[in-house]
């Protein structure tokens, strides 16, 4: 039976790992950093290798923290959990002049206005038309990418405030 294992240097876990170990010289094995997240080398290399397909969250988490890859978490929800599945989550890292601009864009006088008339001619009677629904759908995916973007930006600060520690 033939397994379907990725390569380690394509695994989100062992990357972020690898990253991190720019800053702490220990992450730069998996017996280090096992070590300090408290797991056995093997079970990290498990996990690196995709053979462990259902990581426990808790794992994750510690992950997320020692490798201060907070997309490890928004990863895992966005991927594992049922309802994050169902979620706007944003999984990525950019740069802080990327994620601003995008912003910036999706904020403009243009794009907000827009959206917010809309949205009165919309609700001002209290219901929604059947005419009304592609308008709504416009307004929902929106915000579904306003919402995002906003993720993005989120992770990206959260990575950059954390820093080498």
């Amino acid at each position: 039976m033939e397994r379907d294992y990725t390569s380690s240097t394509e695994n989100v876990y062992f990357k972020c790992r690898k990253e991190a170990a720019l800053c702490n010289d220990k992450l730069n094995s998996r017996e280090g950093a096992a070590e300090l997240l408290g797991l056995s080398p093997s079970t990290l290399a498990n996990y690196e290798l995709g053979i462990t397909k259902s990581i426990p969250p808790d794992a994750v988490v510690m992950m997320s923290d020692l490798y201060n890859a907070p997309e490890l978490k928004n990863l895992y929800c966005a991927n594992e959990c049922p309802i994050g599945k169902c979620s706007v989550i944003a999984t990525s890292i950019n740069s802080i002049e990327s994620v601003t601009v995008k912003m910036l864009k999706a904020l403009s006088e243009k794009g907000v206005s827009g959206i917010k008339e809309q949205l009165i001619d919309i609700v001002a009677d209290g219901k929604i038309t059947e005419d009304e629904l592609p308008s709504l759908e416009h307004i929902v995916g929106f915000l579904d990418e306003l919402s995002h973007t906003l993720g993005e930006l989120k992770l990206t600060f959260e990575k950059q405030m954390k820093g080498c520690r």
